[in-house]
């Protein structure tokens, strides 16, 4: 089986999640900055199979899209375009950053930790890709 690979898209920073090939546990991967990313998914491409993209789409309260898909829109755009084999999946990811940074505090990490925006980023991605997990098991 391939990997599922989550992605929480930022405009400086985008935290990054996989799965184990057998597509059991969700951890968290990485947070690379966003102008890396498209080299950064072609060398993990090359490593490793994928067979899912979930890209966290934001939404607002009424279920629109928010602003900031204005940035997310084109990404998924070269994504399909790039990786036409990868099936692109998108993923409510409202609430993502306030349930990672409850996570940091449940963990127990230090107040100077979670003020760390790229653990929150990879924090956020895991979640959006166990959310997507549980989504499908239904």
């Amino acid at each position: 089986m391939a990997r599922l690979l989550a992605i929480d898209y930022g405009r400086k920073r985008t935290g990054i999640a996989v799965t184990d090939t057998l597509q059991i546990i969700a951890n968290s991967l990485t947070t690379v900055k966003t102008h890396d990313l498209l080299v950064f998914l072609k060398d993990y491409f090359m490593k490793e199979p994928v067979e899912t993209i979930v890209v966290g789409y934001p939404k607002r309260m009424n279920n629109l899209p928010s602003e900031a898909v204005v940035y997310i829109d084109p990404f998924i755009k070269v994504l399909r375009k790039r990786w036409p084999d990868k099936n692109v999946v998108l993923m409510d990811e409202r609430f993502t950053s306030k349930m990672a940074f409850q996570t940091m505090i449940d963990g127990g990490l230090k107040k100077k930790d979670r003020k760390n925006k790229e653990l929150v980023d990879a924090i956020s991605a895991t979640i959006i890709l166990q959310s997507y997990m549980d989504s499908i098991k239904k």
